[in-house]
C-alpha cells in the first residue's frame, strides 16, 4: 500500500526523501528521463518490483507531484506516465547516482539492465571524436527501438525509429551493458547470436568504444 511515512526533518533532503525515498521511486524516475511510459512497460524494466509494490510508488509519486499521467496523441490513446517539471528537476540527481554507483559492488546474480539505465550510460559516458563523420544507429534492445545519433563528439538518445540509419544493432540491454564496459567482446557477442549487426562493423566498434 502507498506509504505516509516522513522523517518529520526540515532539512530539505529529509523533505526530499520523504517524497522519493521509498524504494523503487528514484528507478522510476530514472525510467521516465528518456521517454514516457505505459505501467506494463514500466513493469518490464523493473521486473523485480512486484505490480502492487509499483503501482504504490505511481501513486505515491503522482501525488507528490513527481509524475503525472497523460495520454498520448489522442484521447484513446494509452495513458502513459510522465515527470512533471518538478520531476524533471530530479535528472540531475538521478545521474550523479548513477554515476557514484558505478564503484559500488554489482549485486548478485540473477541481476536485470533496463534500457533505460544502458542508453543513458551511453549517452553521458561516450566521447566520440567531434572529428569524425556523423553516424545514427538504430538499436533494438528486446523490441524496443532507440536512435542513437553521433555529430560533433556528441551523443544522442530518442525513443523511435530512425529516418535513415548507417548500422543497425539488435541486442539486450545487459549485453550492450557489457559490450559498453568491454568493446573487445563484440565479436564473440556476434557469433554467438546475443547481439545481431547490420552495418559497418567499424562503425559500431566507435560506437561501443566512445572512439
Amino acid at each position: 500500500m502507498p506509504t505516509n511515512r516522513s522523517y518529520r526533518d526540515s532539512c530539505g533532503m529529509a523533505r526530499a526523501l520523504d517524497v522519493v525515498g521509498e524504494r523503487w521511486a528514484l528507478l522510476v524516475v530514472r525510467e521516465l528521463l528518456l521517454v514516457p511510459q505505459r505501467f506494463s512497460e514500466l513493469r518490464h524494466a523493473l521486473p523485480n518490483a512486484s505490480s502492487n509494490l509499483l503501482a504504490d510508488r505511481l501513486r505515491e509519486l503522482e501525488h507528490h507531484g513527481v509524475i503525472h499521467r497523460r495520454k498520448l496523441a489522442t484521447d484513446s490513446g494509452p495513458q502513459v506516465y510522465d515527470l512533471t517539471a518538478w520531476g524533471r528537476k530530479l535528472e540531475p540527481i538521478v545521474l550523479a547516482l548513477c554515476d557514484w554507483g558505478i564503484d559500488a559492488p554489482n549485486p548478485p546474480e540473477p541481476s536485470s539492465l533496463s534500457a533505460t539505465s544502458v542508453l543513458i550510460f551511453l549517452r553521458d559516458h561516450a566521447r566520440p571524436d567531434p572529428a569524425a563523420p556523423p553516424y545514427v544507429c538504430r538499436l533494438d534492445l528486446d523490441g524496443s527501438i532507440w536512435t542513437v545519433s553521433v555529430d560533433i563528439g556528441k551523443v544522442q538518445v530518442e525513443y523511435g525509429e530512425p529516418p535513415k540509419a548507417d548500422i543497425s544493432l539488435r541486442t539486450t540491454p545487459k549485453t550492450l551493458g557489457n559490450l559498453l564496459a568491454n568493446p573487445a567482446e563484440l565479436d564473440a557477442a556476434l557469433a554467438d547470436g546475443s547481439a545481431t549487426l547490420v552495418g559497418d562493423l567499424q562503425t559500431l566498434t566507435w560506437l561501443l568504444s566512445g572512439g
